[in-house]
This record gives structure tokens, C-alpha cells and sequence, in this order.
């Protein structure tokens, strides 16, 4: 079979390296800094300290979790013996004010997402539902005794939390929601299922969603080891196999009155929370497509093929730089989003606009990096498998491209598309 300048066995080293016994030994490709892939110097609109954190990030998620990451994707099993060290970070909260949370700016917030979905989108996951999803309904819908109780020990990583909106019948069409929430003197009794809630099989804290008796949407605090509250870890994972996805059944739940959350009304509440966690999931996806990128050129620097190194040849050169074109667009378009989130102006459309468009061409991107890496792009060591296989989870959670692309629609048109128009009668 004729051999192309990209081709390679699975595991084979990038240089010429080999152990005590002759055999190959794999070295995937060393990395730079953000100076490689900030073409237009963005980083000159950075604070100091914005700085400092996320090359603080970066080097944790170079030094703790790359090493150790790989043999937990495997076993699909999240690796707790981060948590520890995530807390010392103290970025658990992100952009919510007090309660022992960093109260960060959007901007430096989207960073530190970059930064650790750059690492491993596993691990931003878990900070995503954990910060972005569970906190924050806390923070925008809880009571001031609600958010003093539950969020201090949530910004110490001390408990840990979930949020449970999607149902297995439910997923775009969530506000169909069929979880029910029923007073019961001075509790609230749940009966439903949920599906996909991230962190479920651990959380000490999960937010559920539930239909009260006025047909509105609410969202309850269960705490862990509540009666008839059962997490199930969902097996058979071919992304972000680290994160541990439940289906929950709630039987005959019963939950405080206190840990109703006091400002969640309508389903439209949930709204504000979502699209918090959806920008997030859009700085998700430019830390996956920033690693890479990254992987792709470093790989391309240092393996050599018919005595040259890859970047030497053209449709190699050709290709990082339209990779390094699509990076460099999302971050720009990321960067703006921050800055109007900061001043309040953002609409749930253009945070859309932002994940689909992102998404999109982080998939992309891996997908062309992994085709670079020959067949060292298949292999674990050089992680640009399991960004590739956990982008597919990315590209689909908070809505795929196409809901994305409806929400867009929806705005710029103003016509409804995601309920089919009704037959013209005769």
C-alpha cells in the first residue's frame, strides 16, 4: 500500500525514540503557549491578572490532568482526585459574585473555559454543570437565605451539584417537561424522570425541574441520599465518557418547602440559566478546537516523513492555516460576546449564534488535526481522539446546531420554525 506523508501506525513514536527493550515509545508532540495561536494579539486586550489566571489554568491542566486523564476516559470514570486540587483554583462559580465565588467578568470566565476544555472538555464539563448550571440557577433564582446556605460550600467544591431540566422524552422540547411537583404540607413531592444530568451519580446538590400544581415550571434542591431519588449512571458512552450522565427516577421525592427555589416561577426563568451555561458551552468549543490546533501544528513541526518535517509540505501548511483562521475567528467572536455579556447586552439568539457557529468548526478542526496526525491521530496519547470523540457530546448539549440555528432564524425573520406551519385548509 503506498504510503502518504501523513500516515503512520497507531502508537508509533513522533522521533525516533524507543525504551530498554527497543520498543517504540510514544511522545506526543510538546506544546506551546497561547502565543502560537493568538494571531491577532488578543491577548493585548487582557488584563494582567486575566492573564496570570488563565496561564494559571493552563499549566494545571497541562500538569494535573493531561497525565492522568486518558486511563479514566477509558474506564469512563470521573477522576475525584481532582477535585481537591480544582478547588485550590478557586474558579468554582465563575462569574457569580460573593458566596465565596470569584465573581470573574464574562471575559475572564470564557478564559478559564478555554483553558480547561482545552485540557480536557470532561473535566470543563463538570465545571460547566457544576458552575454554570447548578450555581447559578441558585445564584439568579434563589432566595438571599437559598443562596447562603447552598453556595459557599458549592464555591469550595466541598458539594458538588446538578442540574436536571432534560427528560428522556424531552430534550428540545423540554418545556414539555412531565416531571410534576405536588405541596404536601410543608414539603413538595416529585415524581418524574430525568436523563443526561451531568454529575447526577455524585452530586450532593441537583436542581430538578418539575411541573407544579399551576402548571408551572419550577426548581428544587434535592440533596443527596433523598428517599426515592435514584441516579443511574448511563453506560456505553462514546464522548465525554469522564462525565457521569444519569437517568434519574424520582419516585414519591420529598423535598423542604425551603428548597424550592424562591424566584423560579415559569419556565422562562430557566431561560436566564441557560443562557449562562450556553456560553459557556461556546467557550467549550474554542478550547477544544484551540487544542486542536495546537496538536496539529506541533505534531507537524516535529514528525518527519520522507526525511522533512510535515509542516515542509504545502497542503499540511495549507491546512493548519485554515485552521488557525477558524480559531482566530472564534476567538474574536468570543471575545465580543464576553464583552457584551459584561454590559448586559446579549440575547439568547446571539449566545446561539456563538455555540452553533462554534461547535461547528471546532468539530472540524479536530476532525482535520486527527487526519494530520496519521495514525497517531487515533490513539489516546495524543489526546486529539477524545477531544474529537467528546466534541460530538459538546456539539449536541444546550441544543444542536440546527435549535441553534432555529433560535438564529427565529430572530432574524421573525417566524417561528421549530413547530411545523399548519396545513393550509381547502
Amino acid at each position: 500500500m503506498k504510503q502518504t506523508a501523513t500516515d503512520s501506525v497507531p502508537g508509533s513514536p513522533t522521533a525516533a525514540t524507543a525504551d530498554a527493550n527497543g520498543k517504540p515509545v510514544v511522545e506526543p508532540p510538546v506544546l506551546g503557549g497561547p502565543e502560537h495561536t493568538d494571531y491577532y494579539r488578543l491577548d493585548e486586550l487582557l488584563t494582567d491578572e486575566q492573564r496570570a489566571l488563565r496561564r494559571q489554568v493552563r499549566e494545571f491542566m497541562d500538569r494535573e490532568v493531561l497525565p492522568i486523564i486518558n486511563p479514566y476516559w477509558e474506564r469512563a470514570e470521573f477522576p475525584h482526585e481532582l477535585v481537591p486540587k480544582l478547588a485550590e483554583l478557586g474558579i468554582a462559580g465563575f462569574q457569580i459574585p460573593g458566596y465565596g465565588s470569584p465573581g470573574m467578568s464574562n471575559v475572564t470566565a470564557g478564559l478559564v473555559i478555554l483553558e480547561l476544555a482545552r485540557g480536557d472538555l470532561s473535566i470543563s464539563t463538570f465545571a460547566g454543570v457544576h458552575s454554570a448550571l447548578a450555581m447559578m440557577s441558585i445564584a439568579l433564582l434563589g432566595s438571599e437565605e437559598q443562596k447562603q446556605r447552598f453556595l459557599p460550600p458549592m464555591a469550595r467544591l466541598e458539594k458538588i451539584g446538578a442540574f436536571g431540566l432534560t427528560e428522556p422524552a424531552h430534550g428540545t422540547d423540554v418545556v414539555m417537561l412531565e416531571t410534576t411537583a405536588r405541596q404536601d404540607g410543608g414539603s413538595y413531592v416529585l415524581n418524574g424522570h430525568k436523563r443526561w444530568i451531568g454529575n447526577a451519580t455524585f452530586a450532593d446538590y441537583t436542581i430538578i425541574w418539575a411541573r407544579g400544581e399551576d402548571g408551572h415550571v419550577g426548581g428544587y434542591v434535592v440533596e443527596k441520599g433523598t428517599p426515592g431519588f435514584d441516579p443511574q449512571f448511563i453506560a456505553g458512552k462514546t464522548a465525554l465518557r469522564c462525565v457521569q450522565n444519569a437517568q434519574i427516577s424520582l419516585t414519591d421525592v420529598r423535598v423542604p418547602a425551603e428548597n424550592r427555589l424562591e424566584n423560579s416561577h415559569t419556565f422562562r426563568d430557566t431561560e436566564e440559566v441557560l443562557l449562562a451555561s450556553r456560553f459557556c458551552v461556546a467557550w467549550e468549543a474554542v478550547g477544544a478546537a484551540v487544542a486542536g490546533y495546537e496538536t496539529a501544528l506541533a505534531y507537524a513541526q516535529q514528525r518527519h516523513q520522507f526525511g522533512v518535517p510535515l509542516a515542509s509540505f504545502q497542503l499540511v501548511q495549507y491546512r493548519l492555516a485554515r485552521m488557525l483562521a477558524d480559531v482566530t475567528n472564534m476567538l474574536c467572536l468570543q471575545l465580543r460576546l464576553s464583552q457584551l455579556m459584561d454590559e448586559r447586552k446579549v440575547t439568547m439568539p446571539e449566545v446561539a449564534l456563538a455555540k452553533m457557529h462554534n461547535c461547528e468548526r471546532a468539530r472540524a478542526i479536530l476532525a482535520d488535526a486527527r487526519d494530520l496526525l496519521g495514525g497517531n491521530g487515533i490513539v489516546l496519547d495524543y489526546h486529539v481522539a477524545r477531544h474529537l470523540a467528546d466534541m460530538e457530546a459538546i456539539d449536541t448539549y444546550e441544543g444542536t446546531d440546527v435549535v441553534q440555528a432555529l433560535i438564529v432564524g427565529r430572530d432574524i425573520t421573525g417566524h417561528n420554525a421549530f413547530m411545523p406551519p399548519a396545513a393550509p385548509r381547502h
